[in-house]
């Protein structure tokens, strides 16, 4: 015969029970074995033995406790992926963010001076250096910094941009969106595949406050199209002395052509063409964490800076910390792909990966016997709408048989989720972003088949 349910008080005196508070306190235990009694009573399931209640509470303990965000290998074959957190930050930028967090820093204190600093300074002077720019500033992201830079030049005031680079990305963020939330009125100039020199000069009136450039990020429009390059944009914007501002969207800092890559405009390229004012993201190709940078002209930055969303929209410590460590890896270019995790896997040779895939293939097909596992090769795709037409290639492990859904969620559900694509009625698991030193981790974390 069953035991019939023991007390709470009982339970609590079990020896399991002091293990549990120790690592989760007693608060949170006994709630979790107060809740449990009650499932079982409501459920009429009156007997069960001490110890099965134990190990149910801990389960739940453990499920209740552990974090919602944990690392994944990312199999998908999307370098940059938004959902899974973009560009992989270099090891010295993590640590110098959790050293920044651990401490009070000198985030806004002039350690020369023992006065008030501005905490732009620390990464000012290296974006000027690398991007050629007056003055630079960062905020959050770089949403807030096109939100920033027109509620702070455009307020109330119109802003031509071309209707092909009104543009949406992931998470239905629109660039008209942000432009109508700025303040800042939108006014669409040309058609979607082609705008003319014409287009804009024709807009420009006493009601507008400057012209704006959006980097097709995320999309290429193909066939009978025109668009009006960035030096072409300055003349007629500083014909009507108006600014000009450019989005570059993911905007990479160096030249990727260096590394085979297809060349992608730099910030340093704008301003060199008579923008006045370039925005991008530090978590995309630049490969930092997620931030919102602005460069150009120190009298617009100044503008910019005066302006009191500028405190709502700033970066936190840590990030700043972080920032700052991978802006200084650019200063030592011939060692970046080395260096900078997001660069070596973007630049990461397909024979490379095509051995990882292989070693890879013989334990997966161990882990699954009853499946067929080959090695393909495949295309990997830069994202978070950098390069979109342009693939690399690449090799995954692919993973055949009935019920791949049950599959994909059986590899979420290791200890380091382990995240791939389905396509072509097999489960994909591209391997660029899997590099040698994460290779023992993956294998030692596969199903051992029974």
């Amino acid at each position: 015969m069953t035991s019939p349910l023991p007390s709470l008080d009982s339970l609590l005196r079990e020896p399991a029970a002091t293990v549990l508070t120790g690592r989760f306190g007693r608060e949170a235990t006994t709630r979790a074995l107060r809740d449990l009694l009650a499932d079982r009573r409501s459920a009429r399931a009156f007997h069960a033995p001490a110890g099965v209640l134990l190990d149910e509470a801990a389960d739940r303990l453990a499920r209740a406790f552990a974090r919602s965000q944990r690392p994944v290998f990312n199999l998908t074959g999307t370098v940059l992926h938004t959902n899974l957190g973009r560009s992989p930050m270099p090891p010295e930028a993590a640590a110098a963010a959790a050293e920044a967090m651990r401490s009070a820093t000198s985030l806004e204190y002039d350690l020369d001076s023992g006065k008030r600093g501005e905490r732009d300074s620390h990464i000012a002077p290296l974006l000027c250096r690398l991007t050629g720019a007056e003055a630079a500033t960062v905020v959050n992201n770089n949403a807030a910094a096109v939100m920033l830079v027109l509620n702070s030049l455009a307020l109330g005031k119109q802003v031509p941009v071309s209707r092909g680079e009104l543009i949406e990305i992931g998470g239905a963020f629109r660039v008209p969106d942000i432009m109508n939330r700025s303040g800042a009125l939108l006014k669409e100039v040309g058609t979607t595949n082609r705008t003319h020199p014409r287009d804009y000069a024709q807009a420009i009136g006493p009601e507008t406050a400057a012209l704006m450039r959006v980097h097709q990020a995320n999309y290429a429009i193909v066939g009978f199209t025109a668009a009006v390059p960035t030096d072409e944009m300055a003349r007629i914007a500083h014909a009507a002395n108006l600014p000009l501002i450019e989005d570059l969207g993911s905007g990479s800092l160096v030249d990727l052509a260096r590394w085979g890559l297809p060349h992608e405009p730099t910030p340093a390229d704008a301003l060199t063409a008579g923008a006045d004012i370039v925005t991008f993201s530090g978590d995309k190709l630049l490969g930092g964490p997620q931030a919102g940078l602005i460069v150009g002209s120190k009298a617009l930055i100044a503008r910019i800076n005066a302006n009191p969303l500028k405190r709502a929209l700033r970066l936190d410590k840590g990030r700043l910390a972080a920032l700052e460590v991978v802006l200084g890896l650019y200063l030592d270019p011939d060692r970046l792909a080395e260096r900078l995790p997001a660069l070596r896997l973007l630049t990461r040779a397909e024979a490379d990966i095509r051995t990882t895939a292989t070693r890879m293939a013989g334990l997966i097909g161990r882990a699954f016997p009853t499946r067929t596992v080959t090695v393909e090769a495949c295309s990997s795709q830069i994202g978070s709408g950098a390069l979109p037409v342009d693939l690399l290639p690449s090799a995954a492990v692919t993973i055949g048989g009935g019920a791949l859904e049950n599959l994909a969620a059986t590899l979420r559900g290791l200890p380091r989720p382990v995240i791939g694509r389905i396509a072509q009625d097999r489960l994909w698991l591209d391997f660029r972003c899997l590099e040698p030193a994460e290779e023992a981790e993956f294998s030692a974390q596969l199903p051992v088949p029974a």
